[in-house]
């Protein structure tokens, strides 16, 4: 049994939160820079190079990649054979993500009523942690500061079994037309697929910490990403809803069984802000 103490976990998590609001995954911008050379709009290839630009600043100054800092989501994985020891481990990255919110000068953005008063928490928390026990004596712990405007334009949906690959297909694609300027293209879209009404939207945002490029391992369901990603792109949306060709970097399905009677999709969109990063402890 491998113990590991939580000031460990909140040191990690702490450096997670702030490097992840900092620095754009490498994998993103690559895709970024790719897309200048394919967006056929003109205004669409300088939004895109004025993206780019601004992740190199926010690299080189240390500084918060956009004003709106996100919903802190975590998803972590814990060996089996890991003893945590020193404390509770939601406690500690409660506490990490506190004292990144504020060494770091991000935004605090959560409000702890969501219906009366809409009161800030002052340092956003608590964070939404969803934990999966593994086997092995590691502790993976994967981060996303999720923004408002991009999770605002996700949606779900509990469709018919009748409806289908169609019926998904223009569910997610009439999703990504809706979503158009306010959830600042270009996308990353996250499809959850099966599972239940909950847990379908949980697929999805998971989806979103896969790298860019990266296919699922059945081809039925590669084939469906690249074939969304194609017809996303021919919606005209474009960069920051300007028009043109790049409205979608990719999109990344998971899927998982659901209930004779159902089929619940949902799609969960990450703006160019696509703000994700792991560590393994």
């Amino acid at each position: 049994m491998r113990e590991v103490h939580v000031n460990e976990i909140k040191e990690a998590v702490k450096k997670l939160v702030m490097d992840t609001e900092y620095y754009l995954p490498e994998d993103f911008v690559s895709a970024l820079k790719q897309a200048v050379n394919k967006e056929e709009s003109e205004v669409g290839k300088e939004i895109l190079q004025t993206i780019i630009k601004n992740a190199e600043v926010a690299a080189s100054e240390k500084v918060a990649y956009c004003q709106d800092t996100g919903y802190p989501v975590f998803f972590v994985d814990i060996g089996q054979d890991v003893h945590i020891t020193g404390g509770d481990i939601t406690q500690a990255i409660n506490e990490a993500v506190s004292q990144a919110t504020k060494e770091g000068y991000l935004r605090a953005s959560l409000a702890y009523d969501p219906i009366f008063s809409r009161q800030n928490t002052g340092d956003n928390t608590p964070a939404l942690i969803y934990y999966n026990i593994v086997p092995g004596d590691k502790i993976k712990i994967m981060f996303a500061a999720k923004g408002g405007g991009s999770e605002n334009q996700s949606k779900q949906a509990m469709l018919k079994p009748a409806d289908g690959l169609e019926g998904v297909k223009k569910f997610v694609l009439q999703t990504i037309a809706n979503a158009g300027p306010n959830a600042c293209p270009p996308f990353t879209v996250g499809v959850g697929i099966g599972g239940t009404f909950d847990y379908s939207a949980v697929l999805a945002k998971k989806a979103l910490f896969r790298k860019i490029g990266e296919r699922h391992p059945d081809p039925r369901i590669a084939e469906l990403e690249e074939q969304l990603l194609e017809d996303a792109n021919k919606l005209g949306v474009g960069p920051l809803g300007f028009g043109g060709t790049i409205t979608a970097v990719d999109v990344k399905i998971e899927i998982a069984p659901c209930h004779i009677a159902s089929l619940p999709v949902a799609v969960n969109i990450q703006c160019h802000a696509a703000r994700h990063k792991e560590v393994e402890i």
